[in-house]
C-alpha cells in the first residue's frame, strides 16, 4: 500500500490525525497530536523509524510540549484505513503492544511507545557492545593469567570481577 493521503480519525481516541512528512523517508505520518499522542504508520513505514539511528526529529517536533488524553491501551482498535479490526502484536524487546492491521500493514503506536522500542534497541545495541568489551578483556587476561588452561566458567569470581569493572568503566 503506498502512502495514505486521506485526512484519517485515530483509531484510539477517534480525534483527527495530522501529516507530518518525514523527508529523509518521503513519507507522510499520521500523528494524533489533537487528541492522544498516537502514531500511524502505513504498511512498511514503521521499519523506516524503529532503530535509533533513523531521524525522527519531525515527529518528536510535532509532539513537543503537548499534553495528551490518556485511552485505554488494552482496547482492540479498528484500522483507519481499511476498517478492520487491528491486533495486538509485541514490538521487539521494548515490551511494548502495537496494534497491526493485518489486511493492509498499517501500525498504530500508542503516545511514547515509538520512544520506547527505538530505546530499547538502543540498549540492545549498548549491551552487545559492552559483552563484547568485557569477553574480550576477559579472554586476554586469562590468556596471561592460565595459559591454555580450561576457561573458568560464565558463573566465576574471575568472571564477575571482569564484568563489573566494564560496568564501572562504561558509567563512570
Amino acid at each position: 500500500m503506498s502512502d495514505n493521503k486521506e485526512v484519517i480519525t485515530c483509531p484510539a481516541c477517534g480525534n483527527y490525525m495530522q501529516k507530518i512528512f518525514m523527508p529523509e523517508a518521503g513519507v507522510n505520518i499520521d500523528i494524533c497530536l489533537e487528541g492522544c499522542g498516537g502514531i500511524l504508520f502505513d504498511n512498511r513505514e514503521f521499519q523506516k523509524f524503529d532503530e535509533p539511528h533513523e531521524k525522527i526529529d519531525e515527529i518528536l517536533e510535532a509532539i513537543k510540549d503537548k499534553t495528551f488524553i490518556k485511552v485505554d491501551e488494552s482496547e482492540t482498535r479498528t484500522c483507519p484505513l481499511c476498517n478492520v479490526p487491528m491486533v495486538k502484536m509485541g514490538a521487539g524487546s521494548a515490551g511494548v503492544q502495537i496494534d497491526v492491521c493485518n489486511v493492509c500493514g498499517a501500525k498504530f503506536l500508542d503516545n511514547g511507545e515509538l520512544q520506547k522500542i527505538r530505546t530499547a534497541g538502543e540498549a540492545g545495541e549498548e549491551t552487545d557492545r559492552l559483552d563484547s568489551l568485557m569477553n574480550s578483556l576477559y579472554a586476554d587476561n586469562l590468556k596471561d593469567v592460565i595459559g591454555n588452561r580450561q576457561v573458568p566458567s560464565k558463573t566465576s569470581s574471575r568472571r564477575k570481577f571482569f564484568e563489573d569493572l566494564v560496568y564501572k568503566l562504561i558509567t563512570k
